[in-house]
């Protein structure tokens, strides 16, 4: 089949051998501007008509073409309409390659028309899906706050907003089921913190766009977020806001529990009231609150808090800076006590990362407020604060001598640092998306970084310059650690896997599967010989590193597992979890041996000092606690 584009063909489906159009008479291009081949038409809105296509200079990769045809009325109205359908192009372009973006391919003007070429998104949106599928349930919609509310983060942080997110707009890849955000046509770049539109034209869509972008013409990141959270609550009742909106105005967000079918939990509800809070101060701010509240699933107490796991002995946790310690009881292998013994406070933001140095004195993390911070262990004082990222920060890693740090962020960098200057040494370029996780190798010459565009970096430390990029279609990296002997790097996957890679040759040898959900963190113990990981499925897995094989599937978190650590010793394996608790597990038995909690929200990042004394964690509350053994 070819496709007529003339814009008011009534029918523009065609045989593959007429060269007019059996519709409307206009001659059907063989290929658009000499390279793309229109199959079908895709769909049609208020500023023209979108077309499925082969290009043929990319092997006949299919696109998406968008043809301009506005249907809007009066000079201003169209200069308007032509402004944003160039901005679109302009924005795509700016906000780069984003993993659930589409790209940009070509923008042109063809026979006094315009044209937009992006790639294609196989997948259904999530209004097809509800259609198919019926009723999302609570867990489907956490899972796709948790999937867009970064790529929101995104496009904010590049000062988009994007004004029409809504389930049409929002696709289901087909390929690894990430969510993708599509059509950035009414998108406005920011002025400060406030969009304006000064024609009278109404953007957005109602029922989705909050009420000061459909009334006052003005958008905020804010806005986007009511509309997530309007999309979140058809998907919930299979009710349109645009049918509520149209009987009840802006009112039904206050009592949209009415129209739900079933019941949601008390945490995500609080969290849709926020959402779709009609005056704009009362709702949050920005993508980070809504990300802290989602993992924040109970308040703080007052009161201790008793856990109990296997009877194998007692152990008590106390805290020292509380006035009414709180007492765990747990089992440990040797009997010994642990204590809280201090909280680092300082970052204003969640904190993502921790990392020792080999002496044990000094401990750097990173945070959602951009910066490092290090602190000195003894003195447990603050040392520095380092600036340098423009987003947030995701990792920290200590070369084996400790002289240096490196630390990976969303701004798509990774920075190196001078820890006794405190200095930035060098940024690293090249990544296409933000920067997951970082790590050195043992001998402190090679940096490895994973990153939300599918690859793995190395850095040769020395001339800072990448010597291998390694792919594999493993979706986003969230995770790699080398092997003691730095033969070997583990990555861990959005595509719930995990793989091995050989350094020295930089291919892959290996995949390992077995998590139903994505892999968070990684870790390969000192002795060599045992790979754990920790996924969203809220299990860790523990691996033979020679045959390759799952040895063991560790259970008793109730949220996602963010972070595994081994301790130096090789014996004990220590996770950090949503569920806000820190659980010790006997690697040779596989039992959890102690369960850490101090209601320190969710714990992002565990890691054990190098004597092996003290575990260290951090968390969303924004704070580092340090548990030492007696």
């Amino acid at each position: 089949m070819k496709c007529c584009i003339n814009p008011q063909c009534p029918k523009p489906q065609n045989p593959d051998d007429v060269v007019y159009c059996q519709a409307c008479g206009v001659k059907i291009p063989d290929l658009l501007r000499g390279r793309f081949r229109i199959i079908k038409l895709l769909g049609q809105g208020g500023f023209g008509r979108t077309y499925l296509a082969e290009y043929h200079d990319k092997l006949k990769e299919y696109c998406v073409v968008k043809q301009f045809v506005p249907s809007v009325q009066g000079t201003a109205a169209l200069q308007k309409a032509i402004q944003l359908f160039e901005r679109e192009a302009r924005q795509l372009q700016q906000l780069g390659k984003h993993d659930q973006i589409p790209i940009l391919s070509a923008y042109f003007e063809d026979n006094n028309q315009l044209y937009l070429v992006q790639e294609y998104v196989e997948g259904e949106n999530l209004s097809e899906l509800l259609e198919q599928q019926g009723i999302w349930n609570e867990q489907q919609v956490k899972d796709l706050l948790l999937s867009l509310l970064p790529v929101i983060e995104f496009i904010h942080q590049k000062n988009v907003i994007h004004r029409d997110i809504k389930p049409e707009n929002i696709i289901r890849r087909r390929e690894d089921g990430q969510f993708v955000l599509l059509d950035f046509g009414v998108a406005k770049e920011l002025s400060k913190t406030v969009l304006s539109t000064q024609i009278g034209t109404q953007i957005g869509s109602l029922g989705y766009a909050p009420i000061e972008q459909m009334l006052g013409g003005e958008a905020y990141r804010a806005s986007d977020l009511f509309s997530l959270g309007a999309t979140c609550f058809h998907l919930l009742t299979d009710v349109h806001p645009y049918e509520l909106s149209l009987r009840q105005g802006y009112s039904w967000t206050g009592n949209w529990r009415k129209s739900l079918k079933g019941s949601v939990s008390q945490e995500l509800g609080e969290i849709l009231d926020k959402l779709l809070q009609e005056n704009i101060e009362n709702r949050f701010s920005s993508v980070v609150e809504v990300l802290e509240a989602l993992k924040i699933q109970s308040p703080v107490s007052p009161q201790p808090t008793v856990v109990q796991t296997s009877p194998i002995s007692a152990l008590k946790i106390q805290s020292p800076v509380s006035p009414q310690p709180k007492v765990v009881q747990t089992s440990s292998r040797n009997g010994q006590n642990l204590t809280l013994v201090t909280t680092f406070k300082g970052h204003s933001n969640t904190v993502t990362s921790i990392a020792y140095s080999r002496d044990g004195r000094t401990l750097a993390s990173g945070s959602l407020d951009k910066t490092i911070k290090l602190w000195d262990v003894l003195t447990r004082r603050e040392i520095a604060t380092l600036r340098g990222h423009l987003n947030w920060v995701r990792s920290v890693a200590f070369s084996r001598d400790g002289r240096t740090l490196a630390s990976g962020s969303w701004d798509n960098t990774i920075k190196l640092w001078d820890v006794q200057t405190q200095r930035q040494i060098a940024t690293l370029t090249g990544r296409s998306n933000s920067v997951r996780s970082v790590a050195f190798s043992p001998d402190g010459r090679t940096l490895a970084s994973g990153s939300w565009d599918n690859t793995i970096k190395l850095w040769d430390v020395q001339t800072q310059r990448q010597i291998a990029t390694l792919t594999g279609r493993s979706n986003s990296v969230r995770s790699v650690a080398f092997s003691p002997d730095g033969r070997t790097l583990a990555s861990g996957n959005g595509d719930k896997t995990i793989k091995l890679w050989d350094v020295q040759t930089q291919r892959q040898i290996a995949t390992l599967t077995g998590h139903s959900d994505w892999v968070n963190s990684v870790a390969i113990s000192p002795d060599g010989r045992t790979l754990a990981s920790g996924g969203n499925d809220k299990t860790i897995k523990l691996w033979d590193v020679q045959t390759r094989r799952e040895i063991a599937t560790l259970t008793g978190h109730s949220n996602w597992v963010n972070s595994v650590a081994f301790s130096p010793d090789s014996q004990t394996l220590a996770s950090g979890s949503g569920d806000d608790t820190i659980k010790l597990w006997d690697v040779q038995t596989q039992r959890e041996i102690a369960t850490l909690t101090r209601r320190s929200n969710t714990v992002n990042s565990v890691t054990f000092s190098p004597d092996g004394l003290t575990l260290a964690s951090g968390s969303s509350d924004r704070t580092i606690k340090l548990w030492r053994g007696q």
